[in-house]
């Protein structure tokens, strides 16, 4: 038997970590029973990629990472057909390559000798080891075996192939509901609506929908803001796969005429993640939409979402006071939440009674006390925030302004001390004032009350691996937009961002810090024009002047700042 170097002895000959490191990292193994590499990550000492290179010398296996360009299968061998797909990314393996009685395998963990025994009964020959980190192994499973081999292979175990399920119209709905309960828990239904959630949160996806049609049954993702066709699963799998979304939702199965909502979390790693569910009878059956709720995948903090330095020294000078009303404005789906949520995150503290009414409650922060309106027993709100007041809050956040008797409170809690936030619906900042007023807000109420108005937009991020240097010239522009040099970048595409050319978002803004000069100007009862001019001198960009800034730093495309800002 090989007498190995322990891992920790390792590290500190190479000079990685400390002696008094590895003993806090034994303290906590003996804590909490993970490997001693894990509990050094997980203590900030050391990197994934730094446990692995020394676990390879450890036990003299070859260490290979994805970009040295060795992370590739080999393509003539057929080793997909050797090590299945859904055995490999179960157990995060990889098949290199095979010579006579020897197959070459990269694995996550080299000292599971159960799963090696299990390479070697199902491969049916010698397993040759080599090591490379968990993400970097996942991504070339990925690569290898293809994004949609999975769903082929579970919608093929659901029943996919022709004969195995009896094919349904998209309109039949009198099959008895014990027999789509009893499909809705076959454990192939569970296997392929599982992995639709697992490939949709892997993917990035915002939301999932899962759409009838006459003769089809469509599964689309929305990603970066827009939908994606993915491959379907048969009609046959319709009714079983929405019933074991309602069923996981906590829905009335039997209910197919009315609309419902639902939600519950799946643990993907070490995160939970909340999923929204929303079902819609259509003419041929219920449409169901999953939102994921994903904290890990948009972190809650100022800082990263992606604010001009400047942007973010405004909001934070804004949300600083302690008492005043924080509006956030702009469409559905521009990311107002998010903002908010980020700003009550950064300002949570054991000092302050944070208190939130919304409809949904997109996502649950710890430390802050949370209410989700339900309008059918009463719970508006109106009678959420008339309770609040009574609650002795410091930091008040209200979903949405729709309504005057909901303006009427968050104005008034905002006048007695408290910091209000909000969202209402208008297209830039200034308009904010106008709208309150039409809402039926007098002006004198909102000067001594209005302390922040942020107008915002997502924006598509330009994959930083693939995207192309453009020269511009002055005549292919429009008039409006001003560049301060003539080289921006442009979409390419690549297998990184799917060959879209675009991953990620990040945001554009128009910010008004309400200063008494602009508290003036609304007194004086000003256009919307004339407060942003106002607002203009001190300061505030546009929203295409904020995303011209974008532009310039080659964090997107011109034409996703001219199609988002100007429309």
């Amino acid at each position: 038997m090989p007498q190995y170097k322990r891992l920790g002895d390792i590290l500190i000959v190479e000079g990685i970590i400390t002696e008094e490191q590895l003993n806090e990292a034994i303290s906590l193994q003996k804590k909490e029973g993970d490997r001693i590499g894990e509990c050094l990550v997980k203590l900030g000492y050391i990197s994934e990629e730094q446990i692995v290179i020394a676990l390879s010398k450890q036990l003299s296996l070859p260490y290979i990472s994805l970009s040295s360009g060795r992370l590739k299968p080999a393509s003539d061998q057929n080793l997909e057909e050797l090590i299945p797909h859904e055995f490999a990314i179960r157990n995060r393996v990889l098949p290199l390559s095979r010579s006579l009685n020897s197959l070459t395998v990269v694995v996550a963990n080299p000292l599971d000798l159960i799963l090696i025994d299990n390479l070697k009964k199902l491969a049916g020959c010698e397993i040759n080891p080599v090591i490379a980190t968990k993400e970097d192994l996942l991504e070339a499973i990925e690569a290898f075996y293809g994004k949609d081999k999975l769903f082929r292979d579970a919608m093929e175990a659901a029943g996919q192939v022709e004969g195995d399920i009896k094919e349904i119209s998209m309109e039949e709905t009198d099959l008895s509901l014990d027999k789509l309960i009893a499909q809705a828990q076959e454990a192939p239904i569970i296997k392929l609506v599982d992995l639709i959630i697992r490939q949709g949160i892997e993917e990035g996806a915002s939301d999932i929908h899962l759409e009838p049609h006459h003769d089809k049954f469509t599964l689309r993702y929305r990603i970066d803001g827009v939908l994606y066709d993915m491959p379907s699963p048969s009609t046959a799998l319709y009714l079983p796969i929405v019933s074991r979304v309602k069923i996981l939702s906590r829905m009335d199965i039997a209910e197919k005429r009315l609309p419902q909502d639902g939600g519950f979390m799946v643990k993907m790693g070490d995160r939970l993640i909340d999923l929204r569910v929303s079902a819609l009878p259509t003419i041929y059956g219920e449409k169901i939409v999953l939102r994921i709720l994903d904290k890990a995948r948009i972190p809650l903090e100022l800082s990263k979402l992606g604010f001009l330095p400047n942007e973010l020294e405004l909001i934070r000078k804004g949300v600083s006071s302690s008492y005043g009303l924080v509006l956030l404005t702009g469409p559905t789906g521009s990311g107002k939440s998010t903002t908010l949520y980020a700003a009550l995150n950064e300002l949570k503290s054991s000092t302050r009674n944070t208190l939130t009414v919304e409809d949904p409650v997109e996502y649950r922060i710890e430390g802050i006390n949370q209410v989700q309106v339900k309008a059918d027993i009463g719970l508006t709100f109106a009678n959420a925030l008339r309770c609040f007041l009574r609650q002795d809050p410091d930091i008040i956040l209200v979903g949405e302004v729709r309504d005057l008797e909901t303006a009427e409170i968050c104005i008034r809690s905002a006048l007695t001390g408290h910091l209000v936030f909000s969202t209402l619906h208008t297209n830039d900042a200034s308009s904010a004032v106008p709208r309150l007023i039409d809402i039926g807000i007098p002006s004198y109420l909102i000067v001594n009350s209005l302390r922040l108005i942020i107008s915002q937009r997502l924006i598509k991020k330009l994959c930083p691996l693939c995207k192309q240097p453009k020269e511009v010239k002055k005549e292919e522009i429009p008039p409006e937009v001003v560049l301060t040099s003539p080289i921006i970048y442009r979409a390419g595409g690549c297998e990184k961002c799917n060959f879209i050319g675009y991953k990620g978002r990040s945001v554009i803004t128009e910010i008004i810090l309400v200063d008494e000069e602009i508290k003036e100007a609304i007194g004086e009862g000003l256009t919307a024009r004339e407060i942003m001019a106002k607002a203009r001198k001190k300061g505030t960009l546009t929203l295409l002047e904020s995303g011209l800034k974008r532009v310039e730093e080659g964090t997107t495309s011109l034409e996703e700042i001219l199609s988002v800002a100007i429309g």
